[in-house]
């Protein structure tokens, strides 16, 4: 291995990012080592990697939730507080957005220039496919909703479609602890046998996802040198007012109203916030994907800084596809950014419209790879937006996405984390007070 294993894993990662990095760079997408490898390959390797991880992360949330009901008691209260916390976390997240687009009004300074920058990135565009998107998505709640529900018992398994696997393990989750309350054949000694077997798959699962986290910090080696190989660094300087504008916004959220959260009314220090979640935070920002960093979130949460199993089973297997902040922010930033770099002069019900769509969009999307680019297209045309500048647009901004996307399930992640430090925090002074 690059790294040795008995490092903290996020050290791994950081220097699992810095290897890729500078693969990336010296190499680009030229083969080394006399032309025995290429970063592409590296990159290739390392997404089965991440690709197993999600797939093994996709059964635990489902066991995880059924355990949960067995050893634990989840309540409408604590669903109540889950929604509330995330409610509040949205509103200070759109609040973020629009202070900094209307006050500093960063879209203007590509003003008539949109053609100008798409000519000098033609070859990049050329190269990137302009993604519709997702089937089945929309910006209508209720087409949104419906597609969470399975049409049978195994697709969500098959699609990894998390959320209606959270709906499926809720209902049979209540129907077990209904059942064993109440014996339809006086006997429940099938109901016992199948508790003990779902509690043994899910700790053979957890140990499954030790082991394949052992390998991530080589993996994100490898991703990390096909992005930077393929991409570049110079993109930066064309796309930096875009690129710092929308990155302004994800780390103000993450950076400064998460840890004030979790040290003002969750009791928890910020080092203590920050440092024992730093393998979440970094293993969210190496994969791309909060619903793969769900082992690592539990183990921070539970292990590190000591949340209870319910609280941090409850925000990070069932509120995960509530806390999309990052993306919901990124959303609605980047479509009122495109808005003024067209010379769309929106007032503050139009403004709001955008957070709606945005918001109805982050829901749709929640667990699809690059989710935040791929929806776009969908908030951009509720504010009216001619499908011959989407076109344009999108592959302008997909030369940089790979670095915000990282960014968006940081802010999602530490989302997960402040949830379940609130949640736990509040069930403490509820058990005081009571």
């Amino acid at each position: 291995m690059l790294i040795k294993p008995n490092l903290p894993l996020s050290l791994q990662v950081v220097i699992g990012v810095a290897i890729g990095t500078v693969l990336g760079v010296l190499f680009g997408t030229e083969p080394y080592l006399w032309g025995l490898l290429k970063n592409e390959t590296l990159g290739q390797l390392g997404m089965l990697v991440i690709r197993l991880l999600k797939t093994l992360a996709t059964p635990l949330v489902f066991l995880a939730i059924l355990d949960a009901f067995i050893h634990t008691d989840i309540n409408l209260r604590h669903g109540g507080r889950l929604l509330a916390i995330c409610g509040v976390n949205l509103m200070v997240a759109m609040l973020i957005g629009l202070t900094i687009m209307n006050v500093f009004t960063p879209g203007e300074s590509w003003s008539g220039h949109i053609q100008e920058l798409s000519a000098q990135l033609q070859p990049e565009i050329t190269k990137t496919p302009i993604k519709a998107a997702p089937e089945g998505v929309t910006l209508n709640p209720l087409k949104n909703i419906a597609g969470y529900i399975p049409e049978n018992i195994v697709e969500p398994f098959v699609k990894n479609n998390v959320i209606a696997l959270i709906l499926l393990a809720l209902l049979m989750g209540s129907a077990l602890r209904y059942v064993k309350q109440h014996p339809f054949i006086g006997d429940n000694s099938g109901i016992d046998l199948l508790e003990k077997l779902i509690t043994a798959c899910y700790h053979l699962l957890l140990q499954m996802l030790a082991w394949v986290i052992l390998s991530i910090p080589v993996a994100i080696t490898g991703v990390v040198a096909q992005v930077v190989g393929k991409s570049g660094l110079s993109i930066f300087t064309l796309l930096s007012i875009f690129l710092v504008t929308m990155l302004a916004g994800l780390l103000i959220h993450c950076l400064v109203y998460y840890p004030c959260m979790a040290y003002w009314f969750g009791k928890l220090p910020i080092k203590r916030y920050l440092g024992h979640g730093m393998d979440a935070i970094l293993m969210g920002f190496s994969t791309n994907s909060s619903l793969a960093t769900v082992p690592v979130t539990l183990r921070c949460l539970t292990e590190k800084m000591g949340i209870s199993q319910r609280s941090a089973r409850l925000s990070a297997l069932i509120g995960t596809n509530l806390n999309n902040d990052g993306i919901i922010l990124y959303e609605a930033m980047a479509a009122l950014f495109l808005a003024q770099a067209i010379g769309f002069d929106l007032d503050m019900t139009q403004q709001l419209l955008i957070i709606v769509a945005s918001i109805m969009v982050g829901v749709g999307v929640s667990g699809i790879p690059e989710a935040g680019l791929i929806a776009l297209p969908l908030v951009l045309s509720a504010i009216g937006l001619s499908e011959q500048l989407i076109v344009l647009i999108i592959p302008l901004i997909a030369t940089v996405d790979w670095i915000i996307a990282r960014c968006r399930s940081v802010v999602n992640v530490m989302s997960d984390m402040l949830v379940a430090i609130l949640l736990d925090r509040f069930e403490e002074k509820s058990k005081i007070e009571g």
